[in-house]
């Protein structure tokens, strides 16, 4: 972003939006995105190893070389104290990047578990391979992770998930349109590619293709919809082990819940119906089918942990195919990914003691205060809320706690094993080791200091169970967020970011969660609906935005990212106006300081996207398109219209009674 000099006695440089993005021949009323960013995407390219890039990516990006700059430091030292973060760190680095190791290797790590499964001579045998491996850390057909119970905060539970998909989304499976079909020739391809590494015969091959996409499209034809994996009310199914074992009795559970190493009397299933289909599933598809698909699941799901060969393949169908994205991230790039799946916590605490300054925390403390205080005065002067359920939001909102930064706890790695010459083993080490650590929770209370990114993570989150909104250090800064910055560009970036999470504990999901982070309703039934006839304006808007030919936005599945960004925008402006009053007004080069705030918050969210990402995350993921996630709440919020003044006639223009009016 350019620099904007102004001399005002002392000569401050304020620190502002980037001028020279802005496309003059399109007009701000018509496509304000396309307006505040025009100049920028139009000379702007997708690095080759990306699927998109933006704000987010280039902060990953500058993330990443202050790390690649913290192990070159520890790389220095060539001795460090065993356990130590630094020798964690350091040494999960160097396992990672021996590619000169993992050549030699090939397929040699993975073949004792491929010969157990193997080895398999029963039903029995099978489901106790997926018992050993789940107790690993492996997943195998379904997903089992601790997690509080949503319908009692303060205790965890044990949860039981749908899985056994190769591909993203169970749709890609079922859908009959060009993308689908197109993504599903190319993955009976990477099964070729992939078991031709593996030294599979032809004959093997064109068999594992036949089971894979068989016994992958069954499992997709029973796996809960992602439009109603959001609901959280289809996703509580609290049972007891007895009718665990009724709903899904071709698996043993007492045996397997005894080997993974948890002592529970019930479980949340979040979709009942998929454990009851996989379990006649497991009786009727022929075990050497089962065999076969579980072979293909070790290697799919390792092949990034192994030889550069089966690497690439990894990346041609989930990186090209997929994605769009043009060649492989740089091999110290991947390690770094690697390295903070392994340990990212002592890199978190890296991290932070060289990068993360005290005076952002104490910044960043006071900028969320602010908002908080704006939000209750939202939620106060609501026109379409009861005073009774006014009440409740704003008791949710005074118990949201904030974490900034990084851990006040950190939980270590005591006891992991970390061997610089043996990076597969460090995977399944590190993988079981989390598995045990997360199901020692179920013995204790919830431990509420717990993050659940690290510090590095350049994202913000909100936990409806927890009930609180999470920064990690490596958002807090620029392009998100400067101390030196103009204040109309902090508050449109990690301000917006701020009230975007805030958001969330209202959103069509959050909403739904009380004031402990109890599933709990709190509203009243015509509030309720009043709200709900909002957030709907918002779906009908969405689903008629056209990101490529044929494919549209979900308005149901981005409906909380929706209400969140607009929430987001609506509260980061209620308090850029409070520090106004406070601090004054200033014009720079010729724009207002709403002019500025607007364009700030355009500019945050600019992105290049490639044509294949669009498709895929169109399908999967719960976030707009860049540029509806700037004109959809701009089109909806009034003084977006009198910052550039609007008129019925612009594009963007929208009659006061078609907006949505939420928070």
């Amino acid at each position: 972003m350019m620099q904007i000099h102004m001399a005002h006695g002392d000569n401050k440089t304020y620190w502002g939006f980037d001028t020279r993005a802005i496309d003059r021949s399109v007009r701000a009323q018509d496509d304000f995105y396309a307006y505040a960013n025009g100049g920028w995407l139009k000379k702007t390219k997708i690095p080759p190893s990306e699927s998109r890039w933006g704000s987010f990516t280039i902060l990953r990006y500058k993330t990443e070389e202050q790390l690649r700059q913290l192990l070159r430091g520890l790389a220095r030292t060539h001795r460090h104290k065993r356990g130590s973060e630094e020798q964690l760190v350091s040494d999960a680095y160097l396992s990672a990047a021996n590619l000169r190791r993992r050549n030699a290797l090939g397929l040699k790590p993975l073949e004792p578990l491929l010969e157990r499964v193997r080895t398999v001579s029963s039903l029995e045998d099978l489901l106790a391979v997926v018992t050993g491996f789940h107790a690993r850390g492996i997943s195998s057909l379904w997903g089992t992770l601790v997690d509080q119970d949503s319908k009692d905060s303060s205790r965890y539970a044990l949860h039981l998930w749908q899985g056994g998909l190769s591909l993203p989304e169970r749709d890609y499976y079922l859908l009959n349109k060009p993308e689908q079909r197109r993504v599903r020739a190319a993955f009976v391809l990477h099964i070729e590619r992939l078991l031709r590494l593996a030294k599979y015969s032809a004959q093997e091959i064109k068999r594992a293709q036949r089971v894979v996409m068989k016994v992958e499209t069954l499992l997709a034809h029973v796996s809960m919809s992602k439009e109603d994996v959001r609901e959280p009310e289809k996703t509580y199914n609290k049972m007891s082990v007895t009718r665990l074992a009724r709903t899904a009795p071709a698996v043993p559970w007492e045996l397997y819940f005894e080997v993974t190493g948890v002592k529970v009397k019930s479980v949340i299933v979040g979709q009942p119906k998929f454990f009851a289909a996989l379990s006649r599933m497991l009786t009727t598809v022929p075990l050497e089918e089962w065999k076969t698909y579980m072979e293909w699941h070790l290697i799919n799901g390792s092949s990034s942990t192994l030889s550069e060969p089966f690497i690439k393949a990894g990346f041609e169908f989930y990186g090209r195919t997929l994605t769009g994205t043009q060649q492989m991230r740089s091999p110290w790039r991947r390690a770094l990914g690697a390295t903070n799946g392994l340990v990212g916590e002592a890199l978190g605490m890296l991290y932070i003691k060289k990068f993360f300054p005290k005076k952002s925390k104490q910044v960043m403390d006071a900028l969320v205060s602010d908002l908080f205080l704006v939000y209750a005065e939202r939620i106060k002067g609501l026109d379409w809320m009861s005073p009774a359920t006014k009440n409740k939001a704003l008791l949710k909102l005074r118990s949201m706690s904030r974490k900034i930064g990084y851990p006040t706890q950190w939980k270590g790695y005591k006891g992991l094993d970390i061997d610089p010459g043996d990076f597969f083993g460090n995977v399944l080490r590190s993988s079981e080791y989390e598995h045990k650590r997360e199901m020692k929770k179920l013995r204790g209370p919830v431990d509420r200091t717990e993050w659940f990114m690290y510090p590095q993570t350049v994202n913000a989150y909100f936990s409806p169970t927890l009930n609180e909104i999470v920064f990690p250090a490596a958002i807090l800064q620029w392009p998100f967020f400067d101390p030196a910055a103009d204040m109309a560009v902090n508050y449109a970036g990690i301000g917006s970011v701020i009230g975007h999470e805030i958001t969330h504990g209202f959103d069509d999901k959050g909403s739904k969660f009380n004031e402990k982070g109890n599933l709990k309703n709190w509203w009243t039934p015509r509030d309720r609906a009043r709200f709900e006839r909002k957030a709907n304006v918002l779906v009908r808007q969405t689903n008629k935005v056209e990101v490529e030919p044929g494919v549209f936005i979900n308005g149901e599945l981005t409906l909380g990212e929706n209400i969140a960004d607009l929430g987001g925008l609506i509260i980061a402006y209620e308090a850029y106006q409070k520090y106004l009053r406070a601090h004054g007004r200033k014009s720079i080069e010729g724009l207002s300081p709403e002019q500025r705030f607007f364009l700030g918050f355009a500019q945050m969210e600019r992105e290049q996207t490639r044509p294949e990402y669009k498709k895929l995350a169109a399908l999967t993921d719960p976030h707009s398109h860049a540029s509806w996630r700037i004109n959809c709440p701009v089109s909806n919020f009034a003084p977006f219209y009198d910052a550039f003044g609007l008129t019925p006639k612009d594009t963007l223009y929208r009659s006061p009674s078609s907006r949505a009016n939420i928070w």
